[in-house]
């Protein structure tokens, strides 16, 4: 049984890297942040992290807006003009080892501390939500409370979805 669930984790975190991965090179960004990993959890197949969000009333469409909002004004607070990603080389997929920021491999990091908690274990787009739910500060924060939810809200929701304790 322990192989099956290493396997299904296994393919879990491919597509949840890969997703986050794909998120931040098509907004233009050359490494994912703990944004990019929520916007990826909310399309795994599992559905936890879409139910998540819609417990606080937002989606990942909602929460792409708001990220690209936040990345703009933060340029904007620095007298640069924005403007659509660039159609550079971060177009197409990324070679080499996969690299993040190190909040989002501190939110991955404890996602899977979370999905080992977890009845039944196994690593699910929630344990994501529920670890960038943790984090105080960063951009995943600022979109979030730009679409109305609290980090706490979220993380609220992430364990209702799982039962994860308090």
């Amino acid at each position: 049984m322990g192989l099956v669930r290493a396997v299904r984790d296994i393919r879990t975190i491919k597509r949840l890297l890969t997703g986050a991965e794909q998120e931040a090179r098509s907004a233009g960004e050359e490494v994912p942040g703990p944004e990019h990993l929520l916007l990826s959890a909310a399309a795994l197949p599992d559905g936890t992290a879409a139910r998540a969000l819609a417990r606080v009333g937002t989606d990942a469409a909602a929460l792409r807006s708001a990220v690209a909002a936040v990345h703009a004004d933060a340029l904007a607070g620095l007298g640069l003009e924005t403007g659509p990603a660039p159609a550079t080389s971060l177009a197409a997929p990324a070679a080499g080892p996969m690299r993040t920021s190190p909040q989002a491999q501190q939110v991955f990091q404890r996602a899977v501390e979370l999905s080992g908690r977890a009845s039944p274990a196994g690593l699910r787009g929630v344990h994501v939500v529920a670890a960038v739910g943790e984090l105080e500060r960063g951009t995943a924060v600022r979109a979030l409370r730009s679409v109305g939810v609290e980090p706490e809200q979220l993380l609220a929701a992430a364990r209702a979805e799982d039962g994860l304790p308090a």
